[in-house]
């Protein structure tokens, strides 16, 4: 049953993996990650938080509502 198939390894694709089974072990911390975590991790969800408070807050100065409190 399936005789005489046998897999050909690729040697990137094997590298590829090998790295990034031990990302942990290779990983260092420089300015470019640390730009790209303050980018992603803090400054996208802040912006996007107030500019969803932001649209709350015109549709409740529309209505002539109280603002809405968040956190």
């Amino acid at each position: 049953m399936g005789g005489g198939m046998e897999v050909k390894k690729n040697k990137f694709i094997e590298e590829w993996g090998t790295a990034r089974e031990n990302l942990e072990l290779n990983f260092r911390w420089t300015r470019r990650n640390w730009a790209i975590i303050g980018i992603f991790g803090i400054a996208v969800p802040v912006l996007i938080y107030k500019g969803i408070v932001k649209e709350f807050h015109m549709q409740d100065e529309d209505y002539g509502r109280p603002y809405r409190k968040f956190i």
